[in-house]
């Protein structure tokens, strides 16, 4: 649903008033069930089965605490195919269907977290294009998310590919997505938990509008060799944000995606990673799974097209330390920016 005129335009507020509907504790027999992956089971599935069903169960019975604050969450790595769009969708997904109410922008003129939400982005949609180049508040071009009563998607479409070059010459042109957000969450969105920000896999205007908005940068990092070399940019565009544009920016999380603990090359560079970067570095990992890859042909996350799966199972971990983090003020929770 979106709201290309006045007249046409959803009342937000009793969409962000919506409670989560209650996460069912019940699973079929099998998921309760520890046979065929038993403790003792010495193979390596039987084993990774057995760990990742004790995890769900453990987070089932956690807590996700919400944030005092909306917490504004950019996801950026220049570098692509590191699962930051996966990481994006899959984390607001992971906390909406927990009780928070999330924001997800679609930043990206690819549309892939569009895509995966199961939103319209067919080009002439009204999306976060509107919003940059004509000032159409993001209320207007908001879409609810079918899976999920608590999570909402500004869509991006192909119209999107060539706003880096028209912002060039407009006024405030790194601000745009930020007065956008705060007219928001003054208004409608002012019930918001999260909005996260997925960026494209480049670093021009429409990442730095991403960083502008932002709070905090989540970044994921493929567990392969290339992936370090284009950390050492990001940090240093990152620092330059902080210093002349958004001073209360900062890296809050780094995600290792696409984790194969089988190999060494994926151990090594976690290692290196963690060794940088103690503090921002979350403990749990994502595995290489098909049911991520499989889950926006179907228009879903993974969180609802297979949450038991253990791709599921590590995006709802990772999404519970984010919230943790949150609630014990380890991270920033309000959007940044300079006037």
């Amino acid at each position: 649903m979106t709201g290309a005129h006045e007249d046409d335009a959803v009342s937000l507020p009793t969409w962000f008033a919506r409670q989560a509907p209650d996460v069912s504790r019940e699973t079929t027999d099998s998921a309760d069930s520890d046979e065929g992956f038993a403790p003792g089971d010495d193979s390596p599935v039987g084993r990774e089965l057995w760990e990742t069903e004790q995890l769900r169960r453990r987070l089932e019975d956690s807590e996700f605490p919400r944030p005092p604050r909306t917490r504004v969450i950019t996801v950026s790595n220049q570098k692509g195919g590191v699962g930051k769009t996966t990481t994006s969708v899959n984390l607001a997904a992971a906390l909406a269907s927990r009780g928070a109410n999330v924001l997800v922008i679609d930043a990206d003129p690819q549309g892939n977290a569009s895509t995966a939400l199961g939103v319209e982005h067919r080009s002439g949609t009204p999306s976060i294009y509107e919003v940059l180049l004509e000032e159409t508040p993001l209320a207007r071009v908001v879409q609810q998310c079918p899976d999920i009563p608590t999570l909402w998607c500004v869509p991006a479409t192909i119209d999107l590919a060539g706003a880096d070059i028209e912002l060039v010459s407009m006024v405030r042109r790194e601000f745009r997505l930020h007065d956008a957000v705060n007219e928001l969450l003054a208004g409608p969105g002012k019930d918001l938990d999260y909005v996260i920000v997925d960026c494209p896999p480049s670093l021009g205007l429409l990442t730095l509008n991403s960083m502008v908005v932002a709070g905090e940068v989540l970044i994921p990092i493929q567990c392969e060799y290339y992936a370090l070399e284009g950390l050492t940019q990001l940090m240093k565009t990152v620092e330059m944000v902080k210093k002349h544009l958004n001073p209360a920016i900062h890296v809050s999380t780094i995600v290792l995606t696409m984790f194969d603990a089988r190999t060494n090359l994926a151990r090594e560079v976690a290692a290196e990673v963690r060794g940088h970067f103690p503090d921002q570095t979350l403990e749990q990992t994502v595995p290489r799974s098909v049911r991520v890859s499989e889950a926006p042909s179907f228009g879903q996350t993974v969180m609802t097209y297979d949450p038991t799966s253990s791709g599921a199972v590590a995006y709802l971990a990772i999404a519970r330390e984010i919230a943790a983090r949150g609630a014990t003020g380890t991270a920033v929770a309000e959007t940044g920016g300079q006037q």
